[in-house]
């Protein structure tokens, strides 16, 4: 770890002079020998990085999101040129052209912050040496080591042996207790950060191996800060954990104000925009209009999220409008309302008996269960059947008896009627 620091040595004068300035502030409140002074001249360091890679931070997110959207059409790549390695890196790149989309954008703010970690240790390192480095001379160097929090100095590691832990005035027990509390906070608020953005700000209509990806560095990226971290200084964990809680705010908020499409994380944003639509009959502030304003554009793209939040709004009587603002529809309505009518209109699903019975009446017929049509054919025997006999000579069937069966009557030659029937 001190080879890799030294090779950012080039950056140390300048990281040393932005603690020191913040010493210089908090150490006229708190006093310049205190833990308070030095710690908090490190967390402002923090937030000062993470300040100007805002910028690359969004770059991340955006880069982020689209490998998400791109992992079908790169699977399907894969599959196509599976045995020509070069064409197939070749349409990679061209994808990765026409979309504007850099694989290494993700790994942007990492990346940048190296180099000050990494410079932040080897002043640290320095001090724990009790060697001048960057803008700290002699004094300031007295003033670092004297520097405590919660009993652990600032150059302190968890592996110190006791006798350097002694010659910083402090005790090995206070030292192992408080770095073995900061790692674990450390690994736990790095596992949260990753686990937040896999449950809530990922599509899960998209099934891809990038997925399964960043499962796996879900679990394994707080193992490995957890194993270097027993190698840290206190002061370097300060900074991490500084970090790690800085980079889950900022992820909670985007996730809550800009969500990605097709996620969890989305459906609960749509579901807080509507009823807020409903309680004031507009869209409040810029970032909501512009959430309005990407679903209008989508048209018969949207996603089943998307395409519900319109409908709530149908059934307001709105419609989203070009510009991100809401008005009155009338077509909103009648579509809403002539979806409900014709859900309520939709006729219930006969069984398997009635339907059979349907099947063997003719046209017309009524249902015998109704208990109908066997007195009414019984009436129109005991009617027709002298008619009958007048008509037609003894002892033949009439010719069109057949034919002019009634619901619920035997086909064919009818029985004669007993004679008490008469």
């Amino acid at each position: 770890m001190d080879t890799i620091a030294s090779l950012f040595s080039f950056i140390t004068w300048p990281v040393s002079w932005v603690i020191v300035q913040f010493h210089k502030l908090y150490g006229a409140i708190f006093g310049p020998d205190t833990g308070w002074a030095w710690g908090l001249s490190i967390v402002s360091l923090v937030v000062l990085i993470r300040i100007c890679l805002i910028p690359l931070f969004v770059k991340q997110i955006k880069s982020t999101r689209n490998m998400q959207v791109l992992q079908p059409k790169m699977k399907a790549i894969q599959e196509r040129y599976k045995s020509d390695k070069q064409r197939q890196s070749e349409e990679m790149m061209k994808l990765y052209k026409e979309t504007g989309t850099n694989p290494l954008s993700s790994c942007l703010p990492i990346l940048a912050q190296s180099p000050f970690f990494f410079a932040l240790y080897h002043v640290l390192s320095a001090i724990a040496s009790n060697k001048k480095i960057g803008v700290i001379d002699q004094s300031l160097l007295d003033s670092a080591r004297q520097a405590h929090i919660f009993g652990a100095p600032l150059a302190a590691k968890f592996m110190d042996s006791a006798e350097k832990v002694q010659a910083l005035g402090a005790s090995l027990v206070d030292v192992r207790v408080v770095t073995a509390v900061m790692i674990v906070m450390m690994s736990a608020s790095q596992f949260f950060t990753q686990r937040q953005l896999m449950t809530k700000n990922v599509d899960l209509t998209v099934k891809t191996p990038y997925m399964q990806q960043q499962k796996m560095l879900m679990y394994i990226f707080p193992l490995i800060f957890a194993v270097m971290g027993i190698n840290f200084p206190v002061g370097v964990l300060v900074y991490w954990l500084t970090t790690n809680v800085w980079t889950m705010g900022q992820q909670m908020y985007v996730i809550n104000q800009n969500p990605t499409p097709g996620s969890k994380a989305q459906e609960q944003y749509l579901g807080r925009l509507l009823k807020s639509v409903t309680a004031h009959g507009e869209v409040r502030g810029r970032t909501r209009r512009n959430t309005v304003k990407r679903i209008f554009a989508k048209g018969t793209d949207r996603n089943d999220i998307e395409r519900k939040f319109v409908t709530g709004l149908a059934k307001l009587g709105l419609a989203p409008q070009e510009d991100g603002t809401v008005a009155k529809s009338d077509t909103a309505v009648a579509e809403a309302e002539g979806g409900a009518a014709q859900r309520r209109q939709q006729p219930k699903r006969q069984t398997k008996s009635k339907r059979q019975t349907t099947a063997g009446h003719p046209t017309g017929a009524k249902d015998t269960d109704s208990g109908e049509s066997e007195p009414e054919s019984k009436t129109s025997l005991q009617k027709s059947a002298p008619q009958d006999d007048k008509s037609k000579p003894a002892g033949k069937p009439a010719s069109g008896s057949s034919r002019q069966a009634k619901s619920g009557q035997r086909k064919g030659p009818q029985r004669p009627k007993h004679p008490s029937k008469k």
